[in-house]
């Protein structure tokens, strides 16, 4: 694979079947995006040309769903209804390049080209042919909050005043740019259907608005610009267009991934995006994710920031778990976010992060989130005063990164003392007794690790517990091999990462359930119940290859292992969601790509992994 593009050729283009599932993304910075397929066509909500963020990365309205486009007598869009796909514009492709933004070759010579603008909610759809010709372009509105889905009503405004569309009060204005004269030609075009929405057992049926159409000359091999943006300053196309290919020359796919997950926020903070195109920012994903999307590139600055902006947020020593799309108060819900913090620390700090700031910002902070684990917090989460190991959970809740949820179904509630959550909860002690010098953190985590290694080994299977009394293998004991300090000796570390490897390891990630259990489930698919039912029962991810590798190279020294099996799950980077990595894939073979598309520790644990290799 080029590590610096991605090519689709025209005969996959044109095969409805896999160009329809071959998904590209744009960001910018905000938390708006624009997302659709290879094919031209929306499968799914989520899909559409302007995904806008009106409190930056919150309040996501879907704005532009799509354009149609005519030229030299061909439709070239294409769109799913019942029972047909009009039109069929995939069919007149020729070739699919994402360098570093999509751009569509059609057989009969025109280009085309989508870019956001960066800290814009704006979006710049580009064309060009070589002999030029007559280029029609329609587009088709929906101004619905990016999860639900939009019907046709009379409570529509259909006008384009001054170049502005406002369907609703309450919604802003979109300010189009056309490239010819707009003529009106309102219509609904009702029941396009998003075939993967129907797969994933919810409602996927929309009506689209178009006001009408734009026609323009195309002279022969010059790009005009179509543009929709909510700001109503002015937009230089072409300036956008040349600063974009200036900047992005030459990078890395992974690079670039990473950068789609980073946005700042309505108050100028930065902050990590969890997943495209449903998640927001979390806590746990953020913390998992910053070492590789931040540190290993040496952007400690916006690290030491997103850090902080987390730790402002803490209540009673517990960093939020999430904030809510609509805005209202964060989550709490997670006894592992919090404690992905320490090991954070220690790699910013070891990439050359300042001191002073860890003494005077971090340190105190941290000193409070230990006193409120030990003496009792949210959802039972405390230290045991007989073992010092942590407990966490209540009826209801889901507090570890295990955390499917479908109604009143807790999937894998996980109550308890979990593997994963002790040797976070040791590394953390371990950690504030190094920075700190004190001989009593030293005798507390001393006293962790003796209790984990006398209660989660399980000697009849040479591996660990996942919760204590859960003899089930799953991956999580990992974290006890892969963490900067390990509570297990030198056998037990091969023990895990052997046994991982013989009952978990794919090509793409470790699956979350060993195959023999009664309750593994090998396909992620159907409606919610069923997948949630899945998504940690066997289900793979591939940012659990971080961890297995990281704790593998610990106990092997294998570097060319490791950079063999990167360079395995990177080919994965044009299969899906196209210049990024996908949040999970089928526990059975061939191991199909679900969830998100782009999904931020999947990138960053890549990433991650690579600086250590580089160690």
């Amino acid at each position: 694979m080029n590590p610096q593009a991605i090519e689709i050729p025209g005969r996959v283009c044109r095969d409805w079947n896999a160009s329809s599932r071959l998904e590209w993304l744009e960001t910018n910075g905000t938390g708006a995006f624009a997302m659709g397929t290879v094919a031209g066509a929306n499968t799914r909500r989520y899909h559409g040309l302007l995904i806008a963020s009106l409190r930056p990365p919150v309040e996501r309205y879907v704005l532009l769903s799509r354009v149609e486009e005519e030229f030299a007598g061909d439709a070239l869009g294409a769109a799913e209804y019942p029972g047909a796909i009009a039109p069929r514009g995939y069919e007149q492709i020729e070739q699919f390049r994402l360098a570093p933004f999509p751009h569509w070759r059609f057989r009969n010579g025109l280009e085309k080209q989508v870019l956001l603008v960066p800290g814009r909610q704006a979006v710049i759809l580009r064309y060009r042919s070589e002999t030029g010709g007559r280029l029609r372009l329609r587009p088709f509105f929906a101004f619905r909050e990016y999860h639900s889905l939009t019907r046709q009503t009379d409570w529509w405004n259909r006008r384009v005043d001054g170049g502005v569309i406002r369907p609703y009060e309450g919604l802003p204005g979109l300010h189009l740019r056309f490239p010819g004269a707009f003529f009106e030609d309102g219509h609904w075009y009702l029941r396009q259907e998003y075939a993967i929405e129907r797969e994933r057992g919810l409602d996927f049926q929309e009506d689209l608005y178009t006001p009408g159409f734009t026609e323009v000359t195309l002279a022969a091999g010059e790009w005009v610009n179509f543009a929709a943006h909510l700001e109503p300053e002015p937009l230089d196309c072409d300036r956008v267009v040349s600063e974009r290919i200036a900047k992005d020359a030459g990078r890395a796919l992974l690079d670039r991934a990473a950068d789609q997950f980073l946005v700042t926020r309505a108050d100028g903070k930065p902050t990590i995006i969890a997943g495209y195109p449903w998640f927001t920012d979390w806590g746990r994903d953020t913390m998992i994710s910053l070492p590789g999307l931040l540190i290993a590139r040496n952007r400690l600055d916006e690290a030491r920031r997103i850090m902080e902006g987390f730790l402002e947020h803490r209540n009673r020593g517990i960093l939020p778990n999430r904030f809510p799309d609509a805005g209202t108060a964060p989550e709490y819900n997670t006894v592992d976010a919090t404690l992905w913090l320490f090991p954070a620390v220690n790699t910013w700090l070891r990439a050359g992060g300042d001191r002073h700031w860890l003494n005077e910002t971090f340190l105190p902070a941290a000193r409070e989130i230990l006193s409120w684990h030990w003496r009792g917090t949210w959802y039972g989460i405390r230290a045991d005063p007989d073992d010092h190991l942590l407990n966490a959970g209540e009826p209801g809740v889901q507090l570890t990164w295990m955390d499917a949820k479908a109604g009143d179904w807790v999937v894998t509630p996980r109550h308890g003392k979990a593997v994963e959550i002790n040797a976070l909860w040791y590394n953390a002690v371990k950690l504030m007794a190094e920075w700190l010098g004190e001989a009593n953190l030293e005798r507390e985590a001393a006293i962790i690790a003796a209790s984990f290694r006398a209660k989660f080994w399980n000697a009849e299977r040479n591996c660990l517990f996942d919760v204590l009394g859960d003899a089930r293998i799953r991956p999580n004991q990992l974290f006890a091999v892969s963490l900067p300090h390990s509570p297990l000796d030198g056998d037990q570390q091969r023990a895990v990462v052997e046994t991982c490897e013989r009952e978990l390891l794919t090509p793409v990630g470790l699956r979350s359930l060993e195959r023999g259990d009664p309750e593994y489930r090998g396909r992620y698919e159907g409606g919610p119940r069923e997948r949630d039912g899945a998504y940690h029962q066997g289900t793979v991810w591939p940012w659990l290859m971080g961890p297995y590798l990281s704790a593998h190279l610990r106990v092997f020294g294998d570097r060319e292992y490791c950079r063999a099996r990167l360079d395995r799950l990177e080919e994965e980077m044009g299969v899906f969601g196209l210049g990024s990595l996908a949040e999970v894939y089928d526990g059975d073979e061939p191991h199909r790509p679900g969830g998100c598309p782009a999904q931020a520790w999947s990138v960053g644990e890549v990433m991650r992994v690579r600086r250590e290799l580089e160690g």
